[in-house]
């Protein structure tokens, strides 16, 4: 399987890069009860620091914002999903545990303030091309409806698209059936390359101490724009 990067989407921003995971033989099932309090605890630590701090002026969240705008897409209207999650902490409507690769997907997507997303390989067929959206891309998606990626980052198959930072779509989600899954971090373009590897080495062995199985990491950016994993 290829993954790149459309040259269109580099013309516009060429600094973005995005991390990939490639795991197989994993073990999706609840999640441990360290998992559960480590990340209600990150939480309730979170909210205490957005009572000082707002939402928009984290680091992570401002940047991914620009790149909204760079894009051509409204950051206010349709927020990345990192910016989503610590919206609903800072009102303390905290992540309630779904399952150990979600509930992970998570956590790192807090920890590093970035959207990232998991994908089940099987339901994905053909090569991947992360592609910027236009006024016919959008698919049903977690969120119970169906979503417009116009101006907004994309991953597609053969099939069309399926995920992306503002909403995954339901046709690819990850389930306690999943054995093989792909990882997509929309990395701070900040962020120097050994910066980028190290963050995706540390995500995947703490990913693969839960969930078992093996892990690969990948990188691309404008120099790097295709791999084969």
């Amino acid at each position: 399987m290829n993954i790149s990067l459309s040259n269109s989407l580099l013309t516009t921003n060429d600094q973005l890069k995005i991390g990939i995971i490639h795991y197989t033989k994993i073990i999706v099932s609840e999640s441990p009860q360290m998992i559960k309090g480590r990340t209600q605890l990150y939480q309730e630590n979170l909210y205490l620091e957005l009572q000082e701090n707002p939402v928009t002026e984290r680091p992570g969240i401002a940047e991914w914002r620009k790149i909204w705008k760079s894009l051509g897409a409204d950051p206010n209207r349709y927020r990345h999903s990192a910016e989503s999650l610590i919206r609903r902490i800072a009102k303390q409507n905290y992540l309630t545990p779904f399952h150990s690769a979600v509930d992970l997907n998570n956590f790192f997507s807090l920890q590093y303030e970035i959207p990232i997303g998991i994908y089940d390989i099987a339901k994905i067929h053909g090569d991947i091309e992360i592609a910027l959206g236009d006024e016919e891309t959008g698919y049903e998606g977690l969120n119970g409806r169906f979503n417009s990626l116009k101006n907004i980052l994309f991953s597609k198959d053969a099939e069309g698209a399926f995920g992306s930072p503002f909403v995954d779509s339901i046709r690819t989600a990850v389930t306690e059936e999943t054995h093989d899954a792909i990882q997509i971090f929309y990395l701070r373009p900040s962020l120097q390359e050994n910066e980028c590897k190290e963050l995706l080495e540390s995500a995947g062995k703490m990913f693969t101490q839960i969930n078992g199985g093996d892990y690969t990491t990948e990188l691309l950016t404008k120099d790097n724009p295709v791999l084969t994993i």
